[in-house]
């Protein structure tokens, strides 16, 4: 999960896939984090993305970093807890200004269950990571 962790914040920028009915949504993402060893990334509750992932919570994760692209499928499961979502916050303290945390927050953060990432390239095989 560390490499995972690592790609997607040294490239910033990221792009998670939901599903909208029967229409697939990409767009982009720049929230990741470690929080009780599990993986999670972050939105807002009144987004169209929330409630595609409540939806269906199957999702997938792409990126690129020079030669090499990961590819990340996995479940999101929310968590509502304070203590995720301060976590996520403390480490992107300029959301701090747009998201607030606890009940009446407007912040959701969400871990991977069940992922499988494959990091891939042109110039060697395929790496594949469960977590």
């Amino acid at each position: 999960m560390k490499r995972v962790y690592d790609f997607l914040k040294e490239v910033g920028t990221y792009y998670l896939a939901t599903m909208d009915g029967d229409q697939p949504r990409v767009r982009p993402f720049g929230t990741v984090n470690v929080f009780e060893d599990k993986l999670y990334i972050q939105t807002g509750k009144g987004k169209s993305v929330a409630k595609q992932i409540a939806a269906n919570p199957k999702v997938e994760i792409c990126a690129m970093k020079g030669d090499e692209w990961i590819r990340v499928a996995a479940t999101l499961v929310e968590d509502d807890r304070v203590e995720a979502q301060e976590s996520m916050l403390n480490s992107y303290p300029s959301l701090r200004a747009m998201y607030k945390t606890g009940s009446d927050g407007n912040t959701i953060v969400y871990y991977l269950k069940d992922a499988v990432a494959t990091i891939s390239s042109f110039s060697h095989a395929p790496v594949e990571i469960m977590f």
